[in-house]
């Protein structure tokens, strides 16, 4: 119920009983009601009306705020992929060698089964580094003839030439027998050219005097 409608029958209520009041006798007499009165009690009860309707309506309650702040999603960067690099030549740029020619022993010379002999190269430095003392000059393949690692006992400078001697025996079985040797670092790594040895090794009568070889074609190392 409004309260206008509650304002309407108050009135009628009050007019009701006014009416009635007039009918009766003095000793039966209603207290009449001031028009004063009525007003006051039809305040009071609109003031009511509006209180129960105030209490009945319903109350807006704000809708809270979220106050969580979002993570940041995390961005992958795109990296590229590490490469590892790897030389082709396990030693330094600098370091290199050139055959020269050959001082002692000529390719093809003659020999008689374990005859003795001292090879000699000559090489030079063809690099802008020094080789160290403790360098190596080593057997790589085909057949040793009985020699021995050579190493370096002093550094060799930079554009110089260096004769290498090898104490060598020929083979006890005919026919021709090839060495092939090569510098290195002390700590083995080849660089520089390969140079090699051939031998002719005869039969058990047909020793040479090879102190003055016989002349044959003069092969160069290959690069």
């Amino acid at each position: 119920m409004n309260t206008k409608t509650t304002i309407s029958m108050t009135i009628l209520i009050m007019l009701s009983l006014l009416m009635s009041g007039c009918g009766k006798s003095e000793a039966e007499a209603t207290p009449t009601l001031s028009v004063e009165s009525i007003q006051t009690y039809a305040v009071a009860t609109f003031s009511g009306g509006l209180t129960q309707t105030a209490l009945a309506a319903p109350t807006n309650t704000p809708t809270p705020t979220s106050t969580v702040t979002p993570l940041p999603i995390a961005t992958i960067a795109n990296f590229a992929p590490i490469t590892t690099m790897t030389s082709i030549n396990p030693t330094a740029s600098c370091t290199m060698l050139t055959y020269v020619k050959d001082v002692s022993i000529p390719d093809n010379t003659p020999m008689v089964p374990g005859q003795t002999f001292t090879k000699t190269w000559q090489v030079k430095n063809s690099g802008s580094c020094a080789w160290e003392a403790g360098f190596k000059f080593a057997f790589t393949g085909g057949d040793a003839m009985s020699g021995a690692t050579y190493t370096l006992p002093q550094s060799v400078a930079a554009n110089s030439v260096l004769d290498i001697s090898i104490e060598m025996k020929a083979p006890s079985t005919p026919g021709s027998v090839r060495g092939n040797w090569r510098m290195s670092t002390a700590a083995g790594q080849f660089f520089g050219d390969e140079v090699y040895l051939v031998i002719l090794v005869g039969g058990a009568g047909g020793a040479t005097n090879t102190s003055v070889p016989v002349p044959t074609a003069i092969e160069t190392a290959t690069p």
